[in-house]
């Protein structure tokens, strides 16, 4: 039987301070973002009701915009970015969301809650926030 005073969900451990970008933006709006918020993903936001959120990485702009010598000022976003991305309730239990991250290799994932991105989680996040918790 599972002891219910013992999970800790993810809602207890992500970050609520990310920073969105459109998918129309450039690359380097984007990069622009991302040295103001001291951040190394932006969470792309959705274009549509039926759209999904995506994410972009400096690792993104790295692969398909430096080591391609493209200009950033000439690329957009949404031609860069991850989408759809795996994405976590804040209700789930950080061992599950860790086996998660562990499965498909994340390095984060925005947090749903009724269809809005209300935090980011991270295995940083879940190990350092969640698992020091219980020692």
């Amino acid at each position: 039987m599972i002891d219910k005073t013992k999970i800790i969900h993810v809602r207890d451990v992500m970050k609520t301070d990310f920073s969105m970008i459109e998918g129309s933006a450039s690359v380097s709006d984007a990069l622009k973002l991302m040295k103001s918020q001291k951040t190394s993903v932006l969470v792309v936001n959705k274009r549509h009701e039926f759209d999904e959120y995506g994410l972009v990485t400096s690792g993104d702009i790295a692969r398909h915009v430096l080591a391609k010598d493209k200009a950033p000022d000439r690329v957009n976003v949404y031609e860069i970015m991850a989408c759809p991305v795996i994405q976590v309730s804040p209700d789930m239990d950080i061992r599950l969301c860790s086996r998660l991250f562990a499965n498909y290799n994340l390095v984060r994932a925005p947090v749903i809650e009724n269809g809005k991105v209300i935090g980011m989680v991270s295995p940083n996040a879940l190990v350092l926030d969640g698992m020091y918790r219980n020692l």
